[in-house]
């Protein structure tokens, strides 16, 4: 595919991926102002506590074939009947397992609850082995158009619901329900819509081809989600169901913000990195210029958040989550490296490098786990805090090396192109919590100004240290812009 070609691709994707996500976030910044003052804290811990068997039974259910067929340059229809199959029965054994086990993982946490809410909840894994080779089509060719509008629609209808419900008190209940209804309606748009339907067939060839990349994205991604979610079964055993659920609050917030603009990149970076496997240098390219932007819009925002957090929080969703505050601070350095995190470890998938991928994961995330355990058994819920951003750095640093060692953009040459937006960054955070430490203004008064005068420090650092992000913007944007003008004005005519 021509560098034109795929240029415009990306750009269109990125383009519908990002409406797709403005909406989500959209809804879900709503969604979390209206149920915060509708929930307690205690109803977000219980769904917090269950996340690891969640994650976990996902990515059994996606087995690594995700990775595998958009990797592929053309996956064929026998390749999309055999990883449905598979996906359909293996959902269905994880599903029975996580029913009959329900009762023993509530009496880990000591909340009899939970047995119900899991086996309502675990549901989603069999909707989700349902949807997934219909959205893996869409993404493999850049049908982003599509996703966006289900996606948004999506995010409408269960919004609604769950306000609904909470308002009605549900409770826990009104979360689940968001979480099946957020399964289940784009599972059944896809299927009436995406015109694809599986062959009665089971290929073994494709699926030993397909999973011998598979497996190592399978077991890279486990030990990913065991690492990223430690923490909550952690602090589901050993404290309660409210710190939990303040933990919960504070880092879906932070996520809200750092993994947002990320995650509208990784939506398109995999299949883009896919096309451009054989060509290091293109792929270099492209690396240096989705990690700029990304670090251009993320790392100031987590630090400006950083600043502002208190007014922003009892805003969001008033003075009875004031506990998750000093949380949500913490977590935000968290964002600094989670937001590139992606970005990099997608290359080397991408290169197929499955094998390369799992032995660096058993190293990282292993070290990842040990690190959060000794944290909050040494120092407490701050002592995990503080590990979970080590952790999110060490991976970071993991990612860009393999990215330096397989890519040929050296790690050194990463930091630097980084460097300037990081300090840029830092200085206006330090610039200005001292500029206004000598004054007492109320809470919000002084949340306005402090982000005025952070984004036009901000700004001016930009200004004056010209790092060239934001020519790597306009170059990416004033064409698709043009391009929607001219069809527009043809349209007219």
């Amino acid at each position: 595919m021509s560098d034109v070609s795929l240029k415009q691709q990306a750009v269109n994707g990125v383009a519908w991926a990002t409406v797709r996500k403005l909406v989500q976030v959209s809804i879900s910044f709503i969604s979390g102002i209206i149920l915060a003052r509708l929930l307690m804290p205690e109803d977000y811990g219980c769904i917090g506590m269950l996340a690891i068997f969640m994650q976990v039974s996902g990515a059994f259910v996606d087995g690594g074939f995700g990775s595998a067929l958009i990797q592929k340059k053309q996956p064929t229809k026998e390749d999309y009947s055999t990883v449905f199959f598979w996906n359909l029965s293996i959902s269905g054994i994880i599903y029975i397992i996580l029913f009959f086990a329900s009762p023993l993982i509530a009496d880990f946490y000591h909340i009899p609850l939970l047995s119900k809410v899991l086996r309502v909840q675990g549901i989603v894994i069999i909707l989700n082995a349902l949807l997934f080779v219909q959205s893996n089509q869409l993404c493999k060719k850049f049908k982003f158009k599509k996703l966006a509008i289900v996606n948004s629609s999506t995010s409408v209808i269960s919004l609604l619901v769950t306000i609904y419900m909470a308002y009605n008190g549900f409770g826990v209940w009104s979360l689940v329900t968001q979480n099946l209804l957020m399964s289940a309606i784009p599972m059944l748009c896809y299927w009436l819509t995406n015109r694809w339907y599986p062959s009665l067939s089971f290929s073994k060839k494709s699926f030993r081809e397909l999973f011998s990349f598979g497996l190592y994205a399978l077991l890279t991604s486990l030990l990913s989600k065991i690492s990223n979610n430690i923490q909550g079964l952690l602090l589901g055993h050993f404290y309660n169901p409210t710190l939990m659920g303040y933990y919960s609050k504070a880092h879906s917030t932070e996520r809200l913000a750092s993994q947002t603009i990320s995650d509208v990149f990784s939506q398109v970076t995999f299949p883009l990195y896919s096309e451009l496997q054989d060509d290091c240098e293109r792929m270099k390219n492209a690396i240096k210029k989705i990690t700029g932007l990304l670090a251009f819009f993320v790392f100031p925002l987590m630090f400006v958040l950083i600043l502002v957090a208190k007014p922003v929080f009892i805003l969001l969703y008033s003075d009875r989550w004031l506990e998750s505050i000093p949380y949500f601070q913490v977590l935000c350095l968290t964002g600094l490296a989670a937001c590139l995190q992606a970005v990099n470890s997608q290359t080397i998938a991408a290169m197929g490098m499955g094998k390369v991928m799992f032995q660096w994961a058993v190293i990282k995330q292993s070290i990842g786990i040990l690190a959060v355990i000794i944290g909050l058994v040494t120092y407490g819920i701050y002592g995990l805090l503080l590990a979970i951003v080590a952790r999110a750095w060490f991976v970071y640093f993991v990612n860009a090396y393999l990215v330096s060692k397989y890519v040929g953009y050296k790690m050194k040459t990463q930091l630097f192109d980084l460097l300037p937006i990081l300090l840029i960054s830092a200085i206006s955070l330090l610039v200005t919590y001292f500029a206004f430490s000598p004054f007492s203004l109320s809470m919000y008064v002084d949340g306005f100004f402090k982000l005025i005068f952070f984004g036009t420090i901000y700004l001016i650092g930009i200004k004056l240290f010209k790092p060239g992000v934001l020519n790597l913007a306009m170059s990416l944007l004033i064409p698709f812009v043009k391009e929607k003008f001219r069809m527009a004005k043809k349209k007219d005519e």
